[in-house]
C-alpha cells in the first residue's frame, strides 16, 4: 500500500491523466462516493459520475492521516463556475489499498 502522500499523488495524476482505467483501478467494486451533495455507489456509478466531471487541475496543499484513512486538501481549478475552489478529499481504503469511500467537500 502506498504511503499517504504517494497515494494522493497517484490519485490526482490518474484523475487528470488520459488513461481512465488507471483512475478506476484505484476504486473497490462497491465504492461509495459523496460529491457536491450527491452520492454514488459501485464502480459503474463512479464511471458515470466521473464522465460528468469537468477536466480540472489539482494543486495538492496538504495530506494528513494514515494509509487507510486519509484526507487531502487541494485547490481545484478549471472551466467551471467559482474556479478555483479548495476542496477536501477524504479517502477510506481497504487492506489492498483500494478506495472504499471517497467524500469530497468544500
Amino acid at each position: 500500500m502506498h504511503d499517504t502522500r504517494g497515494f494522493v499523488e497517484e490519485y490526482f495524476a490518474a484523475a487528470t491523466g488520459p488513461d481512465r482505467e488507471r483512475y478506476f483501478a484505484l476504486f473497490e467494486d462497491d465504492v461509495v462516493v459523496h460529491d457536491d451533495g450527491r452520492g454514488v455507489q459501485g464502480l459503474a456509478e463512479v464511471r458515470r459520475w466521473r464522465e460528468e466531471t469537468p477536466d480540472v487541475h489539482y494543486g495538492v496543499r496538504e495530506v494528513t492521516g494514515t494509509p487507510t484513512v486519509l484526507e487531502a486538501v487541494a485547490e481545484v481549478s478549471g472551466d467551471f463556475p467559482g474556479s478555483p475552489v479548495t476542496l477536501r478529499f477524504a479517502f477510506e481504503r481497504d487492506a489492498q489499498g483500494k478506495i472504499t469511500t471517497l467524500t469530497i467537500t468544500p
